[in-house]
C-alpha cells in the first residue's frame, strides 16, 4: 500500500481526491490546493505556494493554524497519558473547559445555565436544542428565518433556509414557520434599513399573535445574530431585542445559534452581547474547540427536563478538543481579542468601502468584527425598487479564483453564492489585513476584465 506524503505532486493528490471522494464535497471544488503546513494566518501548499487564509476552517480557527497555546494544550493531554475518549464522564480537562466557558457566558446563563455536550458538530447541537425545547414545552413547531443556516442533519436542515439543499429531500416532521430576516440590501418588504428591520419584527409578532395566522404555539424560535452562510447579514440590535421580547412575553424559548459568531468573532465574546440580550439556549461549536470537533448547548436550568439519554453521542467527550477549547477561550479573553477583532474589522470595512467606490459590482459591504461580507452584483443591470442590483454569481466565482491565484483563500455564501466572505483569525495583524485588501482589489479588477476566467 503506497504511503501518501507531503512530497507527492499536488496534482496526484487532487486527482485521487476527485476520483474517490463524493460529489458532495464543497470547499475542495473551489480551492484546488493541497495544504501541507500552516501557521497563524498562513497556509503552505504542497507546491510551495503560501496563502493568507481568510476562511479559517469556516471560522473554527479563532487563533489561526497551530497557535502555540493550542498545540501546548493538546500536547499536555497526550504527554499526561489522560484518557482521550471518556463518553460523558467527568475529567479534570472537561471541568476546566466548563469552568472557563461559564466564566465568559452572557447574562444569566452563567448563573442559571446547564451545559450539554453534543456530538462533535454544530448541527448536532442544533438538533439537541430543538429536542430540548420540544421536551420542555410539549410543543413541536419552530419559528425560523429566511437565509438561515443551522446544519445539514434532519432537524437542523428543517430550520435552514437554503432551498437548494432542502428541495431534494422528503419533508421533515418538524413544523417550521419561516419569518423574514432583516436583510437590508435585499429587504423582502422593499424598505431596507431600520424601517425594514422594524417591519420584520412587527410582522413576526403579528403572525404569532394572529388567532387566524396559522401558527400553532411553537416550541422555540431559532436565529443567528449574524447570518454567516446566508451572506454575512448582521441583525440590528433593535431587531434582536424585539425577538427576545416577543419570545419572552409569549413563553417561547429563544435559541441563538452562535456556532460561527461565538468566541470573539464579531467584536464581542458573543454576538448577542452587542444587543444586550440573553437567549434561553445558546448553541456553540467551531471556535470553542480550538480547531478540533466540539459542540455544546448551554441553556436555562428551567428547560432541563429531559430524561437521561435523551440526547447522546459517542464522541461528545473529546478531551483533546476540550483542552484546545479551554486554551483558546482563555487566550481570547486574556488578550482582549474581541476588541482586536473589532478594531481590525473596522479597518477592513473602511478599506472595503473604498474598494466599493472603485467597483460598481460591489453592491454592499457589511459585517461585524472579523465576519465580513461583500455583495457581488451586476453593475450594468437595472436596480430594483430598493436600489439594489441583481446578484452576479459568475463574477463572484471568478473573483474567488483570482484571489486564490494571488495567494488569498476566501469563500462565497449568501443568495446565489454571490457574497464574498472574509473570516480571518482573530489574531490577524493590521499588516495582514492590508495585504488581504491589496490582493482582493487586484483579484476584483482582474475578474472584471477577464469574463472568461474560471
Amino acid at each position: 500500500m503506497p504511503v501518501v506524503t507531503a512530497s507527492q505532486p499536488p496534482r496526484t493528490v487532487l486527482e485521487r481526491q476527485q476520483r474517490r471522494e463524493s460529489s458532495a464535497r464543497t470547499y475542495a471544488r473551489s480551492l484546488p490546493i493541497v495544504p501541507v503546513r500552516a501557521s497563524g494566518m498562513t497556509v503552505t501548499g504542497a507546491d510551495g505556494t503560501t496563502y493568507l487564509d481568510c476562511l479559517s476552517g469556516a471560522g473554527s480557527l479563532a487563533l489561526g493554524h497551530n497557535h502555540p497555546v493550542v498545540v501546548e494544550a493538546i500536547r499536555k493531554v497526550l504527554d499526561d497519558g489522560a484518557p482521550l475518549h471518556i463518553l460523558d464522564l467527568a475529567t479534570p480537562v472537561k471541568d476546566a473547559f466548563v469552568e472557563t466557558l461559564f466564566d465568559l457566558l452572557p447574562g444569566d446563563l452563567a448563573r442559571r445555565g446547564r451545559i450539554h455536550f453534543c456530538g462533535p458538530t454544530g448541527a448536532d447541537a442544533v438538533e439537541a436544542a430543538l429536542k430540548l425545547t420540544q421536551t420542555a414545552t410539549g410543543r413541536h413547531g419552530v419559528l425560523a428565518f429566511t437565509g438561515a443556516y443551522h446544519g445539514m442533519t434532519a432537524g437542523a436542515l428543517a430550520v435552514t433556509g437554503n432551498v437548494a439543499v432542502r428541495a431534494p429531500l422528503a419533508p421533515t416532521p418538524a413544523t417550521v414557520t419561516r419569518l423574514p430576516y432583516p436583510y437590508g440590501y435585499r429587504c423582502p418588504f422593499g424598505l431596507g434599513g431600520d424601517t425594514g428591520a422594524a417591519t420584520s419584527a412587527r410582522f413576526a409578532a403579528s403572525l404569532v399573535d394572529d388567532a387566524s395566522g396559522g401558527v400553532v404555539p411553537p416550541a422555540a424560535m431559532i436565529l443567528e445574530p449574524v447570518q454567516g452562510e446566508g451572506g454575512v447579514v448582521p441583525a440590528p440590535g433593535s431587531w434582536l431585542r424585539a425577538m427576545r421580547d416577543l419570545t419572552a412575553h409569549r413563553g417561547i424559548p429563544l435559541i441563538v445559534d452562535e456556532v460561527q459568531t461565538g468566541a470573539g468573532r464579531t467584536g464581542a465574546m458573543w454576538a448577542v452581547d452587542h444587543a444586550g440580550i440573553t437567549p434561553d439556549v445558546l448553541v456553540l461549536s467551531k471556535a470553542i474547540g480550538g480547531g478540533l470537533p466540539l459542540a455544546v448547548i448551554v441553556y436555562d436550568e428551567s428547560l432541563d427536563g429531559w430524561a437521561a439519554g435523551a440526547h447522546t453521542g459517542t464522541f461528545r467527550g473529546n478531551q483533546l478538543a476540550m483542552a484546545a477549547g479551554t486554551a483558546t477561550l482563555r487566550h481570547i479573553a486574556e488578550n482582549t481579542l474581541p476588541e482586536h477583532a473589532e478594531t481590525i474589522g473596522r479597518r477592513l470595512l473602511a478599506e472595503l468601502h473604498r474598494l466599493a467606490g472603485d467597483h460598481g459590482s460591489i453592491g454592499e459591504v457589511r459585517g461585524r468584527g472579523l465576519m465580513l461580507g461583500i455583495e457581488v452584483v451586476e453593475a450594468d443591470a437595472a436596480p430594483d425598487d430598493l436600489g439594489s442590483l441583481p446578484p452576479a454569481p459568475d463574477l463572484a466565482a471568478r473573483i474567488r479564483s483570482e484571489c486564490l491565484r494571488r495567494g488569498l483563500i476566501v469563500e462565497l455564501g449568501g443568495r446565489d453564492d454571490t457574497v464574498l466572505r472574509l473570516l480571518p483569525p482573530l489574531v490577524v495583524t493590521a499588516e495582514q489585513a492590508d495585504s488581504v485588501v491589496e490582493r482582493l482589489a487586484a483579484a476584483w479588477t482582474a475578474a472584471e476584465r477577464n469574463p472568461s476566467a474560471a
